[in-house]
């Protein structure tokens, strides 16, 4: 789809996304592992730092709340004395408490006055857990199970929450079912914790130090709903519980009184009386059996001892009593791959351990290949300082270095860790206990910049912020205080895939908050502040942690001083806080934070604009040695200089962090996955599914948007830089594209970015004017950070609508969407990332089809809504992607839509015209293809051949493809392009044609033209659009129609409607040669414009040159057509395959000939002679042509009887030498080598005698005549020829070139009639000898007495050789193959009456006897056929013969002629007719047949029926002589009544009416 204005440039966006990528990367990479950040800590130097004093708390209680009064009631009225236990359901945002026997519950993150109360029997509660409820077991409404135990029974109590009446709150009502059936004895085993796992399962720790699972089911005859099962013990322990009493059992028992599960590895830690720490495996799944990997009694830190040896007071140390373990929680994979539990001691130490032995396994473990194997420490923290909030500054001592007293040391009583944040109970105070929150630096977590290479150890180091906060009373237990389901839902959906969110089933609340252990910095955007819930012995606290940006909005929502603000910036950098900035000013912060004012807003865009915080773009190398110097306080001389680059701002560095931060979760990832059954090919059986929620890219979009939208309202404003670049004037440039920008921003006051750039330290000054000329100026790299910027904001921008787009398709079943691309794009739809969408052109190209697939399920024949309502949506939310061309193009497409469903022809054509407006406004419009495909089935073919030209046209507005002045780089793709639009037309065409896409024959099936029109639409519609294409003046596409028009056979379309460039197209495919085809009037001489063209034609071009000649032929230009034909006729030809045939070859020279002579006829009507000898010539060629046929034949026929001919048959006497060259091998190969050669290319008369004649001695019997036909013609023109022997078989050396010049053509007609005459008696004369005397004396125009004498005695000798052959047939082959070259007035040549009479007495005699069965008309045929079909002399002939009696003594002889001349005159009048009808002679002969009526034809007229009633006039007196002639045979009336009756009915036609 096309880009919007202004907003999103695809370069742009493309290199910005490319600067994103990057950016992710980096800080993909620049977070270290936990294990990693402690191994570095060790040698650090503060490990541990303090919050600023003046600056807003970093963690705070944000409200206390006292104890239910019920409960406080009831534990009052036990007095102290009974048992007591209490804990949080974060699940179900509920605190609990037991005392005795009741168990209390209501909600802890606010009062709504509701504390439900359980009782169970008389004993006191023990334990209590959660669960979630197993499906099926239960009815829907209870989610989870409450698992209470006293020492006798374990209860199941179902536990069903409700949301409220607005939906918002999914915990608002909850209500405690009993469940009778599910209760169970504890056989005596007191439990001390419960845990439970996010499957349903529910583990027990018992005081006897085992681990016991409660299992529920529904339950079915005897087996019972509910059982308890031991996990840990064995056939040996079962027998001595239940056989030897306890007095006997004399080990000690070390109860667990702990455990905690790891939901991502599926392992348990349990800790125990004795400070024990076992670990068991749970398999693979978390369903496998429970198995003990180990249990540790002393857990030392092997590095414990070097790294204490630094403390001065060993001794003192090593006195205080060993710590005792208060906490044990599990780590997730997002803090570390390596560690896998962290230990929490009472004196504040902290142990981390790991379950693998090796140092690979730890990811194998994550994914279930490996199991635990161990339970060792591998790092140990060391416990907070004291008197944190004294004064421990950034960069003080270590506080492990410090040895405190024992009074001071702190106590802990119970502490709480999660996801990186540790709160600890602190008792080492006598006046009041505290909380110390612990959490980690954001401000260490900062990278150092790219100049410094390599980050340092001491960067990656662990460094935390201790905050404490006195309190009244102990704290109890403690627990995060998770989000709302689908906040929770929306986070994992946008993680889940990026981080570790790998090793949860399925969506939880408690996976959303491991995302707080990558930091506050890359998820304070995206998370919403923490908060954890403290129960203590005063009641119930909130306590907040607030992020660097809460920190920084509360600054600015206070009156603080810059210096204030600075030092923020210099804490957290100018990038880190600038992003900041930017995140207040767009009010991207999770929506549960209170909102961001105005003001806050305000003061937040105005630090991302000042460049007294966020600084200038400058060059990198200037930059580098600037810190060098302000961190070391002077100049440091072992300072690389690096190569001067262009650095950027705090602002655009901040621009980048908070862009990259925003798409990091969705940039590099799939789009869609596909999703099936377990039981099947997810890739093959599976559907397409979007990865992400609707809801997680409703909130994104929302962030991305108003981030966009701030920047895009900081630009209009003229703010920040954007503001300073306008003011450059021609540095506007290179952002605006209208141009430089005049002075218009800040208009009251100076520009800051103008005075940061003026005030410039003098020294400075002094030291730049000695330094040579910077690569970049201030104002130069000013521009090109805005510049970097606006490109990050149309990424933004992009991003959005990719979005929106996303939502949109989803809310449309992608999978069916999905479904429409075929499998190639549907493959690449798969595997689409977020980045590819919005950058490349393939996701540019899959968008567009995503779309066009939701338009067709609006505007299809189902059709669910309207072009105009998806539109508004499409055009309002992603208008890079939907445009107003794309919204013109649907309307088109729902036009012609309605137009396909509609039977009325005239509202079809209003809609095809709508839908063809709609177009021409958008010609570069997408799928054109199908466009037109659907205009030629609406037979609206003015669309099919202007929409693909329009294209076309656009893609090459200035027609730089046509004029040669487009780039060569480019000129492929651009013709490409206009190609793939030229072929829209050509593919109308051949379905039109009938022919399929890829040239095979047959229709197309999809659009039904092969069977819905009629073949005179379909020539209508295929001269339309020639017309129309012919029409559009655009040579390269008339050079593609005239191809295609060809290919397809329509030379007749193409000659008729060809446009004006035909002629050159016609020459240029064919090879035309530099000089031009003139016109008629331009010829001067046509014998001296032929000659040899020299360059070889091939096949493929001959075609060309043939409709080029057509094309002249019917344009009435003759002369032209026939240099066109003799080019043809004299292409050269080096192989036998792209050589045409000499009858092709003959075929082409006699048109030429016609062409020529017809060429002098409309001189002479235009009276504008014309030279005769382009005539003469063309004929001279054309006899040439066809000695050398004759020369080819016989030299094939002498190859070919060497073979069958003998050696020893030749004979001294045989008058013929040449028999004994036929016998040789070498001659007859010689004599197919030469024919071959003759077959290759034309010949001159010269080489046909000296090359061929010559040396197969054909010069001493026939071709020499021929030759000599030949030289007789030329010498009546007075030209000469060079002869390698003189005629008439006069040697005067062979070898030897003699110039002859035959003066006279009497004496060489004399030579030639001598020739013949000595020759005609041989014997065994070939047949085709005779043929050629008898061409060459009606050359010769031989008349005359004794010249008859000659010419009858090779008629008959002739005809007599024929008769031997092959009867009447073969000689009347003979009598049509020879006459037809004869000149038919010609009586000495062509002796008609001996002809008739000898074939029609052989006739007579073979019928006769019974030798051969000969036709009624077969002589008359033959003679018709010599005399070119001319009846005239032929009916002369019979006349002279039936009126000589003395010739025709015999009746049945006259009566055959007499049937011979029915048969002449019948063909004679369907000649005649069929002429004047202008129809065919077999059209004709339904007339004689009776079937045809001159009524039944449209082109009968009067004046044709005159004609016709006066030829019959003149030959009714004929008629009746003949019938007269046949009633005075005395024959039998059977035999002459057939005749008669043929003259009767033929008189009847002529006579009759019509």
């Amino acid at each position: 789809m096309a880009w919007g204005e202004d907003e999103a440039i695809g370069p742009d966006v493309a290199s910005a996304g490319l600067h994103v990528s990057e950016r992710i990367g980096r800080d993909a990479g620049a977070q270290p592992d936990l294990e990693e950040a402690l191994e570095a800590s060790r040698y650090a130097s503060h490990p541990y730092s303090s919050h600023p004093k003046d600056w807003p708390p970093l963690v705070e209680v944000a409200e206390t709340r006292q104890l239910p009064p019920t409960l406080i009631e009831r534990y009052n009225a036990a007095a102290g004395e009974g048992t007591a236990l209490c804990g949080i359901f974060s699940d179900i945002h509920r605190a609990w408490a037991t005392v005795d026997n009741s168990f209390f519950i209501w909600r802890f993150d606010k009062w709504d006055e509701q504390c439900q109360e359980y009782n169970v029997d008389e004993q006191a509660i023990c334990a209590v857990g959660l669960a979630r409820a197993k499906p099926g077991i239960f009815v829907e409404a209870i989610q989870y199970l409450l698992v209470l135990a006293t020492p006798v029974e374990l209860v199941l109590v179902g536990v069903c929450c409700s949301a409220s009446a607005d939906g918002t709150d999914p915990y608002a009502e909850l209500s405690l079912q009993p469940l009778p059936e599910y209760m169970i004895g504890t056989d005596g085993v007191t439990m001390t914790c419960i845990t439970c796992t996010d499957k349903g399962q529910i583990f027990l720790a018992g005081r006897d130090g085992h681990i016991y699972e409660m299992q529920y089911t529904t339950g079915s005859g005897w087996r019972k709903r509910c059982r308890k099962v031991c996990l840990t013990t064995g056939i040996g322990s079962i027998l001595s519980r239940w056989v030897l009493p306890n007095a006997f059992k004399f080990s000690t028992v070390d109860p667990i009184v702990d455990m905690v599960i790891d939901e991502e590895r599926n392992t348990i830690y349990a800790r125990t009386e004795g400070m024990k720490l076992q670990l068991f495996d749970l398999g693979a799944n978390g369903d496998g059996p429970l198995t003990k990997i180990t249990e540790e009694k002393n857990i030392v830190d092997p590095r414990d001892a070097p790294y204490g040896g630094r403390r001065p007071n060993a001794s003192r140390a090593a006195r205080s009593p060993k710590p005792s373990i208060v906490c044990i929680s599990p780590l997730s994979a997002m803090e570390s791959k390596w560690l896998h539990a962290v230990a929490v001691l009472s004196d504040g130490k902290r142990l981390f351990l790991t379950t693998s032995g090796g140092s690979g396994s730890s990811v194998g473990l994550i994914n279930g290949l490996q199991r635990p194997t161990c339970l060792k420490i591998v790092a140990t923290r060391p416990s907070p300082p004291l008197g944190v909030g004294g004064g421990l500054t950034f960069g003080a001592v270590s506080a492990a270095g410090r040895a405190h007293p024992e009074d001071l040391a702190l106590k802990v009583e119970s502490a709480f860790y999660s996801a990186g944040a540790l709160i600890m109970s602190d008792s080492s105070a006598t006046a009041m206990s505290s909380l110390l929150a612990v959490q980690k630096d954001s401000a260490a977590q900062l990278s150092l910049p790219s100049t410094f290479g390599t980050t340092s150890r001491s960067s990656r180091a662990l460094r935390e912020t201790v905050s404490a906060l006195p309190v009244e009373g102990r704290m109890l237990c403690a627990s995060d205080v998770l989000p709302l389901p689908d906040a929770a839902f929306t986070i994992q959906s946008l993680y889940a895939d990026v981080e570790c969110f790998t090793g949860f089933r399925k969506p939880s609340e408690k996976a959303s908050i491991k995302l707080w252990a990558k930091g506050d910095l890359p998820t304070q955007h995206i998370l919403p502040r923490r908060r954890v819930a403290v129960f203590n012995t005063m009641g119930l606290m909130e306590v907040i942690f607030n992020r660097p940006v809460d920190i920084l909005r509360k600054l600015f929502d206070g009156n603080t001083l810059r210096s204030q603000i600075e030092e923020f910036f210099t804490r957290f950098g100018a990038g880190e806080a600038a992003a900041m900035c930017l995140m207040l000013a767009a009010k991207l912060l999770y929506a549960e934070d209170s909102l961001i004012s105005n003001t806050v807003s305000e003061k937040a865009a105005e630090a991302f604009e000042d460049p007294g915080l966020v600084g200038m773009p400058q060059i990198d190398g200037t930059t580098a040695l600037s810190n060098a110097r302000t961190q070391a306080g002077g100049f440091s001389m072992g300072q690389v200089v690096q190569e001067a680059e262009p650095l950027f701002s705090g602002a655009y560095e901040g621009l980048c962090l908070c862009s990259s931060r925003l798409l990091y979760p969705i940039w590099e990832l799939p789009i869609m996955v596909i999703r099936g059954p377990a039981s099947t090919n997810e890739r093959e059986d599976g559907v397409v599914v979007c990865r992400l929620s609707a809801g997680a890219m409703k909130v994104l979009e929302s962030k991305i948007r108003s981030l966009e939208t701030f920047l895009r309202s900081r630009r209009n404003k003229r703010r920040g830089l954007y503001g300073y670049v306008a003011g450059l004037g021609d540095s506007g440039s290179i952002l605006y594209k209208t141009g430089p920008i005049g002075s218009v921003g800040h208009s009251n006051g100076r520009n800051p970015y103008n005075s940061q750039i003026q005030d410039m330290n003098p020294a400075d000054q002094s030291a730049s004017n000695k330094k040579p000329r910077l690569l970049y100026t201030s104002a130069e790299l000013a521009a090109m950070e805005v510049r970097a910027m606006e490109c990050l904001r149309r990424l933004l921008r992009r991003s959005g609508e990719a979005l929106f787009l996303l939502q949109l398709i989803c809310q449309h079943n992608v999978a069916r969407l999905a479904q429409t691309l075929g499998n190639d794009l549907r493959k690449k739809f798969v595997q689409l990332t977020f980045h590819q969408l919005v950058c490349s052109e393939d996701g540019d190209h899959l968008a567009m089809r995503l779309i066009s697939a939701l338009m067709e399920y609006y505007i299809g024949p189902e059709g669910r809504g309207s072009v105009e309502e998806i539109s508004t949506k499409l055009r309002e939310g992603c208008p890079s992607y939907f445009n107003e061309s794309d919204y013109k193009f649907y309307l088109a497409v729902e036009c012609l839509e309605r137009a396909s469903m509609t039977n009325n022809p005239d509202e079809r054509d209003i809609l095809a015209r709508d839908a063809f407006n709609l177009l021409t406004k958008i010609p570069d419009s997408a799928d054109l293809s199908a466009i037109c495909k659907r205009f030629e089935n609406l037979r609206y073919y003015e669309a099919v051949v202007r929409l693909p030209l329009q294209k076309a046209q656009a893609l090459d507005s200035n027609a730089d493809v046509i004029n040669g002045q487009i780039d060569p780089r480019n000129h492929e793709t651009v013709m490409l392009q206009r190609e793939q639009c030229y072929e829209i037309v050509m593919n109308a065409l051949r379905t039109l044609k009938g022919v399929g896409q890829s040239g095979t024959q047959g229709a197309d099936k999809s659009s039904g033209l092969a069977t819905a029109v009629d073949p005179a639409s379909r020539s209508k519609y295929i001269k339309q659009i020639i017309q129309l294409s012919v029409q559009w003046p655009d040579t390269i596409f008339h050079e593609h129609l005239y191809r295609t028009l060809i290919e397809l056979g329509l030379e007749n379309e193409l000659l008729e409607y060809g446009g004006s460039d035909l002629v050159s197209f016609l020459q240029s495919a064919g090879r035309k040669h530099q000089e031009e085809v003139r016109a008629v009037s331009s010829v001067t001489s046509g014998a001296a414009k032929f000659h040899d063209l020299g360059a070889p034609i091939s096949t493929r071009q001959t075609k060309y040159l043939e409709l080029l000649a057509k094309y002249y032929v019917l344009k009435g230009e003759h002369i032209a057509a026939a240099r066109m034909l003799l080019i043809l006729a004299e292409r050269q030809c080096s192989n036998s395959d792209e050589a045409p045939t000499l009858d092709k070859r003959y075929e082409y020279l006699r048109d030429a000939v016609l062409q020529a002579k017809s060429a002098g006829i409309a001189a002479d009507s235009s009276r504008n002679p014309i030279d005769s000898s382009t005539v003469d010539l063309l004929e001279g060629k054309l006899a040439v042509l066809r000695f050398q046929m004759q020369i080819k034949q016989e030299l094939e026929l002498m190859a070919a009887r060497a073979q069958n001919i003998p050696s020893s048959s030749a004979s001294p006497s045989d008058p013929f030498p040449r028999d004994n060259v036929l016998a040789d091998a070498e001659t007859a190969q010689a004599a197919k080598d030469k024919a071959k050669e003759l077959s290759l290319n034309l010949k001159s008369i010269t080489q046909l005698y000296n090359d061929y004649a010559v040396p197969f001695n054909l010069w001493e019997k026939d071709d020499e005549l021929s030759i000599l036909v030949l030289w007789c013609k030329m010498v009546a023109r007075g030209e000469e020829f060079e002869v390698e022997a003189v005629p008439c078989g006069r040697e005067t050396g062979r070898g030897r070139m003699e110039k002859r010049s035959f003066c006279s053509l009497y004496r060489s007609i004399t030579c030639l009639k001598r020739k013949i005459a000595s020759m005609v008696d041989l014997p065994g004369m070939n047949p085709n000898w005779f043929m050629v005397c008898l061409e060459m004396l009606s050359f010769a125009n031989y008349s005359g007495d004794a010249d008859s004498k000659i010419v009858r005695e090779i008629w008959a000798r002739l005809l007599d050789q024929a008769l031997t052959r092959g009867g009447v047939a073969e000689a009347c082959s003979v009598v049509k193959r020879v006459g037809s070259k004869l000149d038919p007035a010609d009586g000495a040549c062509l002796p008609l009456d001996i002809i008739c009479l000898h074939l029609e007495k052989a006739a007579l005699d073979r019928l006769s006897s019974g030798e051969e069965l000969v036709g009624d008309d077969d002589v008359a045929r033959a003679l018709l056929g010599a005399c070119k079909c001319l009846p005239e002399p032929v009916l002369a002939v019979y006349d002279q013969l039936l009126s000589n009696g003395a010739i025709m003594p015999s009746l049945n002889l006259k009566l055959r002629l007499l049937r011979s001349v029915l048969a002449i005159l019948r063909e004679w009048g369907m000649s005649v007719i069929a002429h004047r009808l202008g129809t065919t002679s077999a059209g004709a002969s339904f007339f004689f047949d009776g079937s045809f009526s001159l009524n039944q034809t449209g082109t009968a007229n009067q004046g044709a029926r005159d004609k016709i009633i006066s030829l019959a006039n003149r030959q009714v007196y004929v008629l009746h002589l003949y019938m007269t002639e046949v009633r005075r045979l005395t024959l039998p009336q059977n035999q002459t009544e057939n005749v008669y009756r043929g003259f009767r009915e033929l008189e009847e036609k002529l006579l009759s009416p019509y």
